[in-house]
């Protein structure tokens, strides 16, 4: 499947709105986008992911990767509205514990909370 991908700055922050799904062929295209965003000067990345329908463990990587980036900078990284699927593979990895995930792009500025 493809993967589209769209971003939109706002300040201090890029909203990242991810579609498809997210594997060995097509993280790439993620990682360039979330590095684009950084480059452009966004700290905190959101990344909508209610249209991402699958993310295996090399999407996870660019996440993870592109989330300690960010807080390098002094930001963070946000995944906003995560499908079950999505969610279900962040818990089974424990990884539900390390992102800030929220239910719609309306991003928290407290600590992370999951999704049910």
């Amino acid at each position: 499947m493809e993967l589209k991908i769209s971003s939109q700055s706002h300040a201090d922050h890029a909203v990242v709105t991810v579609r498809g799904e997210v594997d060995l062929y097509t993280a790439p295209q993620l990682h360039s986008a979330l590095v684009d965003a950084l480059d452009d000067g966004a700290r905190r990345l959101v990344v909508e992911m209610s249209g991402v329908e699958f993310c295996d463990s090399t999407g996870m990587n660019v996440l993870l990767s592109a989330m300690k980036r960010s807080r390098e900078q002094g930001g963070d990284l946000v995944l906003a509205a995560p499908r079950p699927a999505v969610t279900k593979i962040l818990e089974v990895t424990g990884l539900d514990g390390v992102f800030t995930v929220a239910d719609s792009t309306g991003v928290p500025d407290q600590a992370p909370t999951t999704t049910p």
